[in-house]
């Protein structure tokens, strides 16, 4: 647990103490993803400065659309600086992203939530606020150690699939 501590203390410093990029108008915020249903890679600048990119933000929201119905829905961007300052966090700026589920229409969600274990009825995948992660290369519990470090919403950890939930919600474990 003491280790568990010292990680996420870690995190919240290694993220504290670097300058913020939105002060710097000409840093770009870049992601890089792998979807883990679609095979599909997306590399994007999706911020530039303090302004977000619509058409990035487009190309997110599709690629992160139910993979089930194909469904699209409009992600809050804050996660989108949340995956990047997580990334930043565990010291692999950068690091392309697994996407194991982004969006959830009401009616995947329902599906999962009545034919799987540990899928909220209210899940913030339906209000596309919420993602379900993994870092080659990096264990799930730092990955989780680290996210809970950053203090910035829900963070949900599921060993026996190895993934971490994420989310902008309010601030909560499990």
């Amino acid at each position: 647990m003491k280790c568990h501590l010292a990680v996420a203390l870690f995190a919240v410093l290694a993220v504290s103490s670097v300058p913020s990029r939105a002060q710097n108008s000409p840093d770009e915020y870049r992601l890089r993803m792998y979807h883990t249903h679609s095979q599909q890679h997306l590399d994007v600048v999706y911020r530039r400065g303090a302004e977000y990119d619509p058409d990035a933000l487009l190309k997110l929201d599709r690629f992160l659309s139910d993979s089930r119905t194909g469904d699209l829905h409009h992600f809050d961007p804050r996660l989108f600086d949340l995956l990047s300052d997580l990334t930043a966090a565990s010291g692999r700026p950068g690091t392309e992203i697994n996407i194991i589920c982004g969006y959830r229409s009401p009616a995947s969600n329902e599906f999962l939530r009545t034919h799987t274990s540990g899928v909220a009825r209210n899940s913030l995948h339906m209000q596309a606020e919420a993602i379900d992660i993994r870092l080659p290369g990096l264990k799930t519990s730092l990955l989780r150690d680290i996210a809970l470090g950053l203090g910035r919403g829900g963070v949900g950890y599921y060993p026996a699939s190895d993934f971490v939930h994420v989310d902008v919600g309010r601030v909560r474990r499990w």
